[in-house]
């Protein structure tokens, strides 16, 4: 009903709607009329993972395939389905392996009643697998019936060895020392089964990446060593809730190992997320205490146990945040970071306000540095979570926090590209990849799976009852679930088995006892059979079959295959040349050449630059403020020491009365400009000219020279004032090409505005040398 209300429709409405519109006599004739006239060929992979509903679809889509002639006779229409009966292990998803069986006798026969051919073809070869593994493979199997399948396994890599390795149990210590009434009363003991088997593993793995190597076969064939990395390593459990599964993922942790994390996993759930949600939860409704210790104890905020416990016990206020408030003297970092953030939740929608806990308050870099890198994940996973939140509602951050707790997000990682990291995950989430080395740590027998709730009997299904009051006409139902269920166990431990490469490492613990049923005396027993050696490990004396020897000789290289050098073609070549990064702009002041005349009395460069600074600004300033209050604009503007000096030097300049329209309201000051010139072979310039006049035919650049000597003549003017303002003049061209550039030097020692002609200063520019 409520997806009927949103008009949602999930994968398995679709399968049934597509289902349903083939098979309606209304209108079923004419959409598979129309489906007919398009479709040449039908591909159905993995099919051994394919529902009832979805083959009574493929069935319908081909039924036109083998009715005779068809819509059209004169077009070959091929029907091609690849499955493994082997790997079925998706039952909770609807996978049908018998199926399988039914669907290919079905086209079968109707092929042959319209005298077309039909092929059944097997694959007995592993492109994976090295024949020791599959030998043990198929020795497991030979006395079950889960397969489905009599036939051998072959080796495409024939030559590749391998080994399969079975450990001793980690039994359960038969007395558990009692927990202190302080631990916590999930916390793990020390002499855990599991916790012995997972702290055992990730030793075993350090131990191998540092001393042991493989070999592998390179493209060619040929046989090479290298050492063993982290990620030739896959760890398959059966279950993510069980307490091995988080053991593994401690002990690799401590060992330093580089580990990818869970293959799947609960947004909600994790560490880093349930902390900011914490912050969140208290920034909402400061009154929360529980959130709010939970933040503080958080790595957002790093406190410890007893710095809590200080502010918490004997407090001042029923509330830790007014507590908190009163002490600020003692925390003013923590305070003055949860003010900032109460004060932003106000106004700041979710997903601002967690980038800036993650951001701008360094957030995910404590959360990562403490928690590791894999929960970045999770991280990302919560901001992509804010951001749908805005798109159907109203972003708020209490809204936000009650609808993130009704979600139950679940990412998956995709674990073929994490890198060179363990890998740990189920074995239905393993289904498809591969590793040179997989560990198999749980083996112990497994709970019998409840009864369903509903039993399909014949053609109706019925309540399933009391185990102890099961009707005799049930019995036969059951046991055939029952058959099912062990048969896909089964097949479960085969892909286990087969996503090893090289080296299939079995472990167990817990309840193993010899003769029972179970994942670990099954392998114990195929190997024994075939001939396994005696194998010393850490929990004890095991078994290791190894009919070729894994790791022999020197280490080296693989064999590189000869790479025969082409010609690139000319139509393969680009024809646009890379962008190059742009040049940067040169200063008009700063293009060589000299600045000052040479002699007078030596002076001290940098108060000489600090002196026409100061009159340049004054310059600038000054002609937009009233006469009275120069001296006191100058006191503000200037320092001290060079204070009188430079306001006397720009008062005489301003003070003169044919200098007057130099300073008028209609002229510009301080004008940025940048151009490209050609006299500089298109390099550009970006400077300020410090006075501009424009009028509708001339355009008139002046620039302050604060110079002690001042020339006397055009000539003397050094060259590269002339340079500079060549470099104006060739700007202002470009801006106003149909006004007259002129450009001159105002000396403020002298008072004279001195007019440059403009061959003189754009010949000065042209002679400037590279950059």
């Amino acid at each position: 009903a409520r997806k009927q209300a949103r008009g949602f429709l999930d994968f398995n409405d679709l399968i049934m709607r597509t289902r349903h519109l083939l098979s309606d006599e209304r209108v079923a004739t004419w959409v598979l009329f129309r489906l007919d006239g398009g479709i040449d060929h039908i591909l159905v992979d993995e099919a051994q993972d394919t529902s009832p509903a979805q083959w009574d679809v493929i069935r319908l889509l081909a039924q036109e395939f083998t009715s005779g002639e068809g819509a059209r006779a004169d077009v070959p229409r091929t029907i091609f389905v690849v499955g493994d009966k082997k790997q079925s292990i998706y039952s909770f998803q609807g996978a049908d392996p018998d199926g399988f069986d039914r669907m290919r006798d079905q086209f079968s026969q109707k092929l042959h009643e319209i005298d077309q051919p039909f092929q059944s073809t097997t694959l007995d070869y592993s492109f994976r697998s090295s024949s020791a593994i599959l030998g043990v493979v198929d020795q497991v199997f030979a006395n079950r019936s889960g397969l489905g399948s009599g036939s051998a396994h072959l080796a495409f890599k024939a030559d590749l060895p391998g080994r399969v390795d079975v450990w001793p149990v980690f039994q359960a210590p038969d007395k558990t020392e009692p927990h202190h009434w302080t631990d916590p009363v999930d916390e793990v003991s020390t002499d855990h089964q599991d916790k012995q088997l997972a702290d055992a593993l990730a030793g075993h793995i350090c131990d191998l990446i540092e001393t042991e190597t493989l070999t592998q076969l390179d493209d060619t064939g040929a046989a090479f060593q290298r050492k063993i990395t982290a990620g030739d390593f896959l760890i398959l459990v059966q279950g993510r809730q069980k307490l091995l599964f988080r053991e593994i993922h401690r002990a690799c942790k401590e060992a330093g190992l580089p580990i990818a994390g869970a293959d799947r996993l609960k947004v909600a759930a994790e560490l880093a997320v349930r902390d900011i949600r914490s912050l969140l939860a208290f920034l909402a409704l400061p009154e929360d205490n529980l959130s709010l210790a939970e933040a503080l104890k958080s790595p957002l905020f790093g406190w410890s146990e007893q710095e809590l416990f200080d502010l918490a016990q004997g407090r001042d206020s029923p509330f830790l945040w007014r507590s908190l408030q009163n002490r600020e003297e003692e925390f003013p970092n923590t305070v003055q970071r949860l003010t900032e953030l109460r004060d932003l939740a106000d106004f700041k929608r979710p997903f601002e306000l967690i980038e800036h806990i993650l951001t701008t308050r360094g957030g995910r870099s404590a959360l990562l540095g403490q928690l590791g890198p894999e929960a970045a994940e999770g991280i990302d996973a919560l901001v992509s979570q804010s951001l749908a939140y805005e798109r159907s509602n109203i972003p708020n951050l209490t809204g936000f926090l009650v609808w993130l707790d009704a979600d139950d997000l679940e990412i998956k990682r995709q674990m073929d590209s994490v890198g060179d990291k363990i890998r740990v995950m189920t074995v239905h989430g393993a289904k498809g990849l591969e590793a040179p080395i997989v560990i198999l740590p749980d083996t112990a027998p497994r709970k019998a799976p409840k009864l369903p709730e509903v039993v399909p009997h014949n053609t109706i299904a019925v309540w399933s009852p009391n185990k102890d009051l099961i009707p005799a006409a049930l019995q036969s139902s059951l046991k055939d679930k029952q058959r099912q269920q062990e048969e896909e166990r089964d097949r479960l431990l085969y892909v286990a088995m087969t996503r090893a490469e090289s080296w299939l490492i079995v472990m167990g613990s817990g309840d193993i006892k010899e003769g029972k049923e179970c994942w670990h005396n099954a392998i114990q027993d195929a190997i024994s059979a075939l001939g396994a050696a005696p194998l010393n490990t850490v929990a004890g004396l095991g078994l290791r079959y190894e009919p070729m020897q894994l790791s022999a000789g020197p280490q080296s290289d693989p064999v590189q295959p000869q790479v025969m050098k082409q010609s690139v073609p000319s139509w393969a070549i680009p024809y646009t040349k890379p962008a190059q990064a742009p040049a940067a702009p040169r200063s008009p002041s700063d293009l060589g050449g000299d600045k000052v005349l040479p002699g007078g009395a030596p002076q001290d460069a940098e108060n000489a630059k600090r002196l026409g600074t100061a009159v340049h600004r004054l310059l600038e300033v000054l002609p937009n403020a009233p006469q009275d209050q120069w001296g006191h604009i100058a006191q503000r503007l200037v320092e001290a020491d060079i204070q009188a000096a430079a306001f006397q030097e720009a008062r005489a300049v301003l003070q003169q009365p044919q200098l007057a329209y130099i300073f008028a309201p209609e002229s510009l000051a301080e004008v940025d400009i940048s151009a490209h010139l050609p006299e500089l072979n298109g390099d550009p310039i970006q400077g300020s000219i410090d006075r501009l006049l424009i009028s509708p035919t001339r355009v008139l650049a002046v620039d302050f020279k604060s110079n002690q000597i001042v020339p006397s003549e055009v000539a003397q003017v050094p060259s590269g004032l002339l340079r500079q303002m060549g470099a104006y003049a060739a700007a202002l061209s470009q801006i106003y090409p149909h006004h007259d550039i002129e450009t001159a030097i105002l000396w403020t020692k002298t008072l004279e505005l001195m007019p440059l002609p403009p061959d003189l200063v754009i010949s000065s520019l042209a002679n400037t040398s590279p950059a």
